[in-house]
């Protein structure tokens, strides 16, 4: 291969084939199924950790799931040249302009290249400037009506914004990750963190903030506008700025000094309610609170002098006479109350205290990867135990494991077994069925490891009977774990109806615990119950819900709704060791 100086880094060639799949989604037909390859292959490139040089020096591109010979010869082209022969022919199809002015309502492919021929416009920006000026009514096909109507679906847009677009959070997350690395390439940088409801965990983030600490703010902020993937800029200052990617996400960036940087992420990252608490608390005890000028400054006559510079987010707390409060927890819940008596609990459940996996599936029912490779990938990740629990028989939909599968599984165990130093638990997600009973006959259920108990089935029961559905099930002698509890589906699929706090009741008076469901998509339940839980004393499983190895990465979601429960580390059952685990979930009637 000829040595060719370098054109692209992996953002931009991520852009580069971001737009690739969106214009070939424009195309339509057949076209749709490239596009998809092409945004995955976006994601793929801007996610790298590997040097992407040396990945085509050595022709390893193809070695990475997802990025086939036709994706690989486009990204080589980029690095290399800077130029894409797939992209060049997708603009000559479209009007310049055609991705960020399709996001105007009531603006056509036609429409747009009406305008670029008439009037050169190709952006947002450039739309709007001519609308005010009164040039759109002069183009052939649009008019005075025409003109003002786009106009005020404009501003409609930058005053509303995408706030009602939420990305789920591992794709904010992701998304997030690509800006830090971005920002690590300005020099004149120093710190960046994510900030708002990303850093708090939610299910779903409007705008992934992140806030960073610069000696130069504005030289910051021009280095993350020249970010590839960026279409729009929907606000700008020196020390911030609001944009809007090729994938239709928000990102909003503040860069203040460093001596201002821990007041700056503590109001960015709080929400709306607990940040109007901690000032009420601030001006109760006499400080002034200056959100605008990063300060906190006590006001009394003797120490009025004093700097108002807070040093951590810890500091500021400490000097209100409250408890660090965790950013999981800042949504005014109740924390700011608990804070000011010391009552905050201060051993939240992390990351580092699990011991074993929860909740896997394997290519016995519905999951991507065997028993060996699921193994493998949790003992990479340190991890002591790790349970097998695939379908029980009626999940027939998720090729649920009858019993004769069950004996073949359970003798792959134990031959995998062999092979590991990850202690293999057999267990199962049982079906509650919907007289509440569970989905292997007793002689089996007793036999397992662990128990999963799940509702996959008839989900819109009345309260009623889904409550009565549930209790049965919870009140059945052996332990069982109680699986992704509500059904949600976030942004899909509602929680169903019960009376939660009666579940709750029956499951502190019988064997049985809670899930807290790492699946993205899930994270049930939801941390209010998750309070109410803990309230009666019941324990708690941080599990993953995985079906494929790398969906064992769903540990971190999970502790991050835990966390937002005021889960404890002595709450969790899989913070034990794998004979005590053992010991607290084993069936026996």
């Amino acid at each position: 291969m000829a040595q060719t100086q370098q054109k692209f880094d992996k953002f931009g060639i991520a852009a580069a084939l971001q737009e690739i799949g969106t214009l070939l989604e424009l195309k339509g037909g057949q076209d749709r199924f490239k596009a998809r390859a092409y945004k995955a292959g976006a994601r793929i490139v801007a996610g790298l950790t590997e040097d992407l040089g040396r990945l085509i020096k050595e022709h390893r591109l193809t070695s990475i799931r997802g990025i086939g010979n036709a994706l690989a010869s486009q990204i080589e082209q980029l690095y290399l040249t800077g130029e894409s022969s797939a992209l060049k022919s997708l603009r000559q199809e479209f009007p310049q302009g055609v991705i960020e002015l399709l996001q105007v309502p009531g603006l056509s492919i036609t429409k747009i290249a009406q305008l670029n021929q008439a009037l050169g416009i190709s952006s947002i920006a450039e739309l709007q400037e001519a609308a005010e000026a009164g040039k759109l009514r002069d183009v052939k096909g649009f008019g005075a009506k025409t003109e003002q109507k786009l106009l005020q679906t404009i501003r409609d847009n930058q005053s509303r914004g995408q706030a009602d677009r939420r990305l789920h959070i591992h794709h904010a997350e992701r998304i997030g990750e690509q800006i830090l690395g971005y920002l690590q390439t300005a020099r004149a940088l120093e710190e960046a963190i994510f900030a708002g409801s990303l850093r708090r965990w939610k299910e779903t983030v409007g705008t992934v903030r992140l806030v960073a600490s610069s000696k130069k703010p504005p030289t910051v902020i021009e280095h993350f506008l020249r970010f590839p993937m960026i279409v729009s800029v929907e606000d700008q200052t020196a020390e911030s700025a609001l944009v809007g990617l090729a994938d239709g996400a928000r990102v909003a960036l503040r860069v203040v000094h460093p001596k201002k940087f821990p007041f700056a992420l503590f109001c960015e990252t709080g929400s709306p309610a607990h940040l109007g608490k901690v000032q009420e608390v601030a001006t109760a005890k006499g400080f002034k609170f200056d959100s605008e000028n990063q300060s906190l400054t006590d006001m009394r006559a003797k120490r009025a002098a004093r700097s108002g510079e807070i040093r951590s987010e810890e500091e500021l707390y400490r000097r209100l006479g409250m408890q660090f409060v965790p950013p999981e927890l800042r949504e005014d819940a109740g924390e700011i109350e608990a804070a000011l008596a010391g009552n905050l609990p201060e051993d939240l459940v992390t990351l580092e205290d699990i011991q074993g996996m929860i909740h896997c599936h394997t290519t016995y029912s519905d999951g991507k990867h065997t028993i060996m490779e699921m193994a493998r990938a949790a003992e990479a990740m340190g991890m002591k135990y790790l349970t097998i629990t695939d379908h029980s028989p009626s999940a027939f939909y998720a090729n649920g494991v009858k019993l004769d599968r069950l004996k073949r599984q359970w003798e792959e165990i134990d031959a995998v077994q062999e092979q590991v130093k990850v202690k293999l638990l057999r267990g199962t997600e049982s079906d509650i069925l919907a007289d509440g009973s569970l989905d292997y006959p007793d002689r089996v259920l007793e036999q397992f490891d662990v128990i999963v108990a799940s509702i996959h089935s008839r989900h819109k029961m009345d309260s009623e009977k889904m409550t009565r559905r549930i209790v049965t099930a919870m009140q059945q002698p052996v332990f069982k774990i109680w699986g992704h509890a509500l059904g949600r589906l976030i942004q899909r699929r509602p929680p169903f109806e019960c009376d939660v706090e009666r579940v709750l009741d029956a499951i502190a008076e019988s064997r049985a615990a809670v899930e807290a469901n790492g699946d993205p998509y899930r994270l049930d339940m939801e941390p209010r119950w998750l309070r109410e839980a803990r309230k009666r004393k019941i324990k708690f499983v941080i599990s993953v819900d995985a079906h494929s190895s790398g969906a064992l990465n769903n540990l971190k979601y999970g502790v991050g709704i835990a966390r937002r429960g005021w889960v404890r580390r002595n709450e969790v059952l899989n913070t034990l060791n794998v004979k005590s685990f053992q010991k607290s979930v084993r069936p026996g009637w």
